[in-house]
């Protein structure tokens, strides 16, 4: 065995978004940093890899496909699967993938910041232990350590992956094919997002979610679009799902899965699928890491307890991303790893109420968006709602691009018209929810977008309906709240 040591101002255990931001911005406050990285050929973790980049970029692809269909339809009767090759959309993401991968090495290096490979694992409150594939061993030591390790997909408790027909979320991203059937067994966003990319290939698509309810977290009005979106698509939804039995049936030259659900529980029914996709919920890469030897907490999940700054209990650690457990959104780990590498620096300038409003982004076809209180949360906490909707179909730009499926609602104060949350869910809707953000930062009304000249035809027009629409309901008394079908 041998050893080394080396002393930093910054160790980064973790390279995705959190630790590349905090390593970054470490850097460029010129302190010496370096980055543990475990895997041997790879930077920038499930954002890069499995995540955030990969499937973005398999939903691009796809949703080009989909305008294409939805404007001229089949040709020849053919749907898309018969037509693209799933090996084309791969190498499509395989491409950029590659450019995002040597484009985060390049920022690493060019700011001077260290890579080392191998597994680290906390010695004392300064001190890293790091394992290389080779067996040997390296000690690291900062004035500061950020534990930016995210979180990993546990394997299923009743069936197992078999890397060909029933598959993980790395696995899908490298099919050679698009199937002809797909069940997606989950309840996360994941979920939600490959089972409309694949529909939307021409793939028969089925979701068993484990939950009463997919996407609980969302405004009641947008999961009402979204089941409109799964109609459209053709995607059979099951819920409070579990599985009995996935199975290869060979008479039928199928997969088989056994299963449970609402509204009949009891009776056992039977899906016949091409191939399986596991997409379950995350937990907290945490184990491995050498908590025991410092005085980091955690809570019961699994996730690292941290203050506003992204400091745990042990004053020299911090930690952020997935670790963390607040969000999975990759948006925000970038935010977090920013703001802890400023704490610790001393720049304790912290805006809690801005910290509040990160924005969610859901890269479905079409896309979902929201920032701020559903209004479901608005009532519950007190306040007097009132709301404004602004359908697809009365956008223009929406005409235009033949893409009608869709809503944009806000939840406003009734007296004061302060902005308390935007929901959207349709085209552009990852872009649109910023401008909604910016306005809620500023404390600002929904009077905003009602007295603003926007482009047009632009998505943003919503806004502007959106807004109108709320204040003609205000002004002619009708229900306030969205409970009715108009």
């Amino acid at each position: 065995m041998s050893t080394s040591s080396n002393h930093f101002d910054l160790i980064v255990l973790g390279s995705g978004p959190a630790g590349y931001s905090c390593a970054v911005q470490a850097a460029k406050m010129n302190k010496r940093v370096v980055v543990v990285e475990a895997q041997r050929d790879e930077l920038g973790g499930t954002w890069i890899h499995t995540g955030t980049v990969p499937s973005k970029a398999l939903k691009e692809a796809a949703k080009t496909i989909f305008k294409f269909h939805n404007q001229f339809g089949d040709e020849k009767g053919r749907k898309p699967f018969e037509r693209f090759q799933m090996e084309d959309l791969i190498q499509y993401k395989s491409s950029i993938l590659e450019s995002k991968g040597q484009k985060i090495m390049e920022d690493l290096e060019g700011y001077d910041v260290q890579i080392i490979r191998g597994h680290g694992a906390l010695k004392d409150p300064h001190t890293i232990d790091v394992t290389h594939a080779d067996g040997s061993t390296s000690t690291l030591q900062a004035t500061h350590i950020l534990l930016a390790t995210g979180s990993r997909q546990p394997l299923p408790e009743t069936f197992e992956l078999n890397g060909t027909t029933v598959l993980d979320i790395r696995a899908i991203l490298t099919l050679t094919h698009i199937p002809r059937r797909l069940t997606i067994v989950g309840n996360t966003v994941n979920a939600y997002e490959f089972a409309t990319i694949f529909a939307s290939l021409g793939t028969h698509v089925a979701i068993l979610c484990g939950k009463p309810e997919l996407l609980s977290f969302l405004d009641r009005r947008i999961k009402k679009e979204m089941q409109k979106v799964l109609d459209h698509l053709d995607i059979r939804l099951f819920t409070s799902a579990t599985i009995d039995h996935i199975t290869k049936n060979p008479l039928r030259n199928c997969t088989e899965v056994g299963f449970h659900s609402e509204p009949e529980p009891d009776r056992l029914q039977i899906l016949e699928t091409d191939l399986v996709l596991h997409a379950g919920s995350t937990i907290p890469n945490t184990e491995g890491l050498g908590l025991e030897h410092v005085g980091v907490e955690l809570d019961e999940k699994g996730a690292i307890l941290v203050n506003e700054g992204y400091q745990t209990a042990e004053p020299s650690i911090y930690a952020a991303g997935d670790v963390v457990g607040t969000t999975s959104f990759a948006s925000a780990s970038f935010v977090q790893g920013y703001l802890a590498a400023c704490h610790m620096q001393g720049d304790t300038a912290f805006n809690a109420e801005q910290n509040q409003l990160v924005p969610y982004g859901i890269y479905s076809i079409p896309e979902i968006a929201g920032v701020g209180l559903t209004e479901e949360e608005a009532i519950t906490r007190g306040f007097d709602v009132a709301v404004g909707r602004a359908k697809y179909k009365k956008v223009t730009q929406a005409d235009v691009s033949r893409t009608e499926l869709g809503v944009l609602k806000l939840v406003f104060e009734k007296e004061s018209h302060k902005l308390l949350g935007v929901h959207i869910l349709g085209e552009h809707a990852t872009d649109l929810i910023h401008t909604g953000q910016s306005v809620m930062g500023n404390g600002g009304t929904i009077d905003y977008f009602t007295q603003s000249v926007m482009n047009y035809p632009t998505f943003s027009e919503a806004y502007r309906l959106a807004a109108f629409h709320g204040l003609n309901r205000l002004e002619k008394n009708l229900k306030l709240i969205d409970t009715s079908e108009d």
